[in-house]
């Protein structure tokens, strides 16, 4: 079992206006520059797992400081399985210092409280944080011994510190655990970023817009669905539905293509004269 010492360097200058401004020009195929670092890792079929999960989310640097085993052996290869190429690309150094070298932030785990570890973030805070970071410089995800986790000494090399809540009946993680669901925060955290960017897309003209609003109330008014007497009601809230989507011009020609085809099977055709005549 690994006693969860992963230290993550984040700044708080690192704030949502600094996502927002990475996010403008993020696109979704960037690779971030982020190194997995394990200090004296103890088992081969762990550094082999670490592996196969790094390469499940796209991460290949992987950084080992004075390996207690063989990390090239067979139970090292036996658990990577496709992700050798990891395993074989793996740099060796003989200091956390060395191996963070390079880097411009480095985030470490810990499970354990105490005065020097203060500020102690969830997977998904320090994932935020690290994301914007790690597509500009080099950032490190750095884990400690399986048994004993950092050092205090290897935790002042980090800039800030990240805990995985667990059951105190059994607060350590297995290493490939620790590693996985961490990364899997970091790729929940970069899609998320790629998501703000699609929000920055040419929305649709408010007279188109209007336009098909008006032929959507009078395809719906066709089938029966709205009231004749009150047909606004429900409109309104299509509006906000549609309003807090936020549609581009494809996602307009999309919704008319439905209409049209409603239209087709009712025998009625759009025209903006009936559409006035029924506002009148």
């Amino acid at each position: 079992m690994v006693t969860l010492s992963l230290v993550i360097s984040s700044s708080p200058s690192y704030s949502t206006a600094v996502i927002d401004t990475v996010a403008t020009e993020l696109k979704i195929e960037e690779k971030l520059q982020l190194a997995v670092v394990l200090v004296e890792p103890q088992g081969g079929l762990n550094i082999g797992s670490v592996c196969r999960a790094m390469l499940n989310f796209g991460i290949t640097d992987l950084r080992l400081v004075n390996p207690q085993v063989d990390h090239l052996g067979r139970d090292a290869r036996l658990m990577a399985v496709k992700a050798a190429t990891v395993l074989e690309s793996a740099r060796i150094f003989n200091t956390l210092e060395d191996a963070l070298a390079g880097c411009v932030q480095s985030f470490g785990t810990t499970r354990r409280f105490g005065r020097y570890r203060e500020g102690l973030l969830h997977p998904s805070e320090a994932a935020t944080n690290l994301v914007p970071v790690a597509l500009e410089s080099q950032v490190a995800l750095v884990f400690g011994r399986e048994d004993r986790g950092l050092f205090t000494s290897e935790l002042d090399l980090c800039q800030h510190f990240i805990t995985i809540p667990t059951n105190e009946m059994l607060p350590s993680m297995n290493l490939a655990q620790a590693v996985s669901l961490c990364l899997y925060e970091v790729s929940k955290a970069k899609g998320e970023l790629a998501g703000r960017v699609a929000k920055h897309k040419k929305f649709a003209s408010n007279e188109n817009l209007e336009s098909m609003y008006q032929h959507m109330r009078q395809s719906l008014l066709n089938i029966g669905y709205l009231d004749p007497q009150n047909p606004d009601h429900i409109l309104r809230s299509f509006r906000r539905i549609f309003g807090r989507s936020g549609l581009n011009d494809r996602d307009v020609r999309i919704l008319r293509g439905l209409f049209n085809q409603i239209d087709l099977h009712t025998g009625n055709k759009f025209s903006r004269k009936s559409a006035r005549e029924n506002d009148e």
